[in-house]
Order: structure tokens, then sequence, then C-alpha cells
């Protein structure tokens, strides 16, 4: 074999050794990648099938300060009881028709689909009888039996909406709703009822805390970046796209490397 013939064939065994390696490395990541995709479908599917998430952190069951005392309770939206469904309707009436503005006749449309999701996950906020809550001036009165719904002989007055998903391939736990009656509103509550969130997120293994706010919600804006320190998500609207005018934002807290690095803007 002469010289030439020997170099062209050594060029084309390395090409095709080349090629092969490309190959294996490409079938390697979709591989990893499957493997992935499926690491995140166990995990979900593990968090989803705990019946009371609650039940691993019994400290949280109460809430208690300056005369406001209130019970939590779990509850799953193909469960949920006709009082319960006309609680939530009206209770997000009454907070979001505002922000919403025009966009509010769709989006309730949604938020009944969204509200009795298998998927769906609540905790709900029971006020203890005898708590100075009682005498408060609410507009949900009790003469309105749309909005009032008693479970165990003990009236709601909040609930948070929640579920285990997936978002760029990293698992989170998203906040849909947390909602709270105006005289439960500025007692602590709400922080309370977030950092029981991040605990559950935390325990089932996800990677970050995600919810969507209306940037007209003010309130809810101030409360969840200035109080409880979220961050506009990498994913949000803003972000993407700054001159895409959006109504909202996407915040997030996230617990581990791959969450920051997909959710946070360096």
């Amino acid at each position: 074999m002469d010289s030439e013939t020997f170099q062209r064939r050594r060029r084309t065994n390395s090409t095709h050794n080349k090629n092969n390696a490309v190959v294996g490395e490409e079938r390697l990541n979709r591989s990893e990648v499957l493997a992935k995709k499926k690491a995140i479908e166990q995990l979900i599917k593990a968090a989803n099938a705990k019946i009371d998430q609650l039940a691993f952190f019994p400290s949280y069951r109460h809430f208690k300060i300056n005369g406001l005392s209130v019970c939590l309770k779990s509850g799953h939206g193909n469960k949920l009881s006709s009082p319960v469904k006309r609680y939530i309707q009206n209770l997000l009436k009454l907070n979001m028709e505002g922000p919403y503005g025009s966009e509010w006749q769709e989006e309730e449309k949604v938020k009944r689909r969204e509200m009795v999701d298998p998927e769906a996950r609540y905790i709900f906020v029971h006020v203890v009888p005898n708590s100075n809550v009682d005498d408060m001036t609410t507009v949900l009165t009790e003469e309105d039996t749309s909005t009032s719904c008693q479970e165990d002989s003990s009236p709601l007055v909040g609930f948070v909406h929640y579920r285990f998903v997936s978002e760029e391939d990293v698992p989170v736990l998203y906040v849909y709703e947390l909602q709270l009656e105006p005289r439960v509103q500025g007692k602590g509550l709400g922080k309370f009822l977030m950092e029981l969130i991040e605990l559950i997120a935390q325990k089932n293994c996800m990677g970050a805390v995600m919810l969507t706010v209306q940037k007209a919600n003010l309130l809810a804006m101030n409360f969840y970046m200035s109080k409880l320190r979220y961050i506009i998500s990498a994913t949000s609207p803003s972000k993407v796209n700054p001159m895409l005018e959006k109504s909202y934002e996407i915040l997030c807290r996230t617990f581990d490397d791959d969450a920051k690095t997909i959710f946070e803007v360096i």
C-alpha cells in the first residue's frame, strides 16, 4: 500500500470515528435528557401522591397572632364540595376583579377550570371559633350564602392553590393562588403561608417556588418582592422580551443550582 493510499484511508477512518463519536455523544445526551425528564416526572408523581402535605409540618397547622387564630387543612381540586367551590369563586372575584380589569371575564373562566383540576392542591385557612376575627367587618357577609362556607364548624377565610409541575425541565411548586379575605390580611398570615409553601417545596425536592402576579396588583407585587424577597424570573415576559408588554410578572425563589441557572438573571 502506497503512502498516499494509507493516508487517505487513515483520514477516512478518522472521520468515521469522529462521526461515530458525535452520534454516540448525541445518543448519550438524549439518554441524559430522557433520564432527567423521567426523574422529574417521578418527583412530581411522588409529591402528588402525598394526601396531606401538612402532615409533615404539624407546627404549621395553626397560626395565632393579635387575636387572629386559624387552622390549616389540605384539599384536592377534584374533591371540592359545592360550597367550597362557590367560596373560592367569590373570593377570587372579590380580590382579583380589580387587578385584572377588563381581562377578568375571560380570566374567571380559566380560574374556574383550574380550580377543580385533579393536579390542584389546596391549603384551606379556617378561622378558629371565638377568634376576634369573627367580630371584624368583611365584604363576605353571612347573609351572602354563596360566599359562606363551614368546614367542621370553622368558616373559611382564605386558601392557597398550588401544584407540582415542571418548568423549563425543573421541578417546581407553582402557586396558582394565595387568597385571603380582607379582614385577615396584613396580620402576617400570608407570609406564614408562603413559608409553609417553601417548606413543602423543599420537602418534595422541588427546585423553586414560582407564581404569577398581575402588575396592577401593587400590594401583591410589594408583598412578594419587598417583604418576601422574591425576584422576577428569567422566564417572565419582561425578561424574555422587554418590548413585549404583558400585564403580569412571573416571580420565583430558587433552592438549587439548576433552578438558579434557569430562573435567575445574572
